[in-house]
């Protein structure tokens, strides 16, 4: 199963021969039919720096807009925040006064 396949004596080509024929009477063009003389690369032109972008002019009405979104969004990111973690307290209690109630009651079970 592993042993390598070895092709019979008879049909193994000869180290001297070749499976492939040579390529013969194969003329290729030229790549270039033009003849002239190779030419000075071209220079490479200077990078234009791009215009200064104007810069970003608050208008008071335009700040206020601003303040009163970043204020939204503290308060509704806050509400969600204590929220879910109002939650988890009131979940860690629970599971507390569960664990107490099931081991008095295990306590009582033995005692009896």
């Amino acid at each position: 199963m592993f042993t390598p396949k070895i092709p019979p004596p008879d049909t193994a080509p000869t180290p001297g021969t070749s499976l492939v024929p040579p390529l013969t009477g194969l003329v290729h063009p030229p790549a270039c039919t033009c003849h002239n003389a190779p030419t000075a690369p071209a220079p490479v032109p200077v990078p234009v720096a791009p215009p200064a972008r104007p810069a970003v002019q608050l208008t008071p009405g335009s700040l206020l807009v601003a303040a009163a979104g970043g204020t939204a969004a503290v308060l509704i990111i806050g509400t969600v925040l204590i929220s879910m973690l109002l939650a988890i307290a009131i979940t860690a209690a629970s599971v507390a006064v569960c664990a107490v109630v099931l081991r008095s009651l295990l306590n009582n079970q033995k005692g009896h």
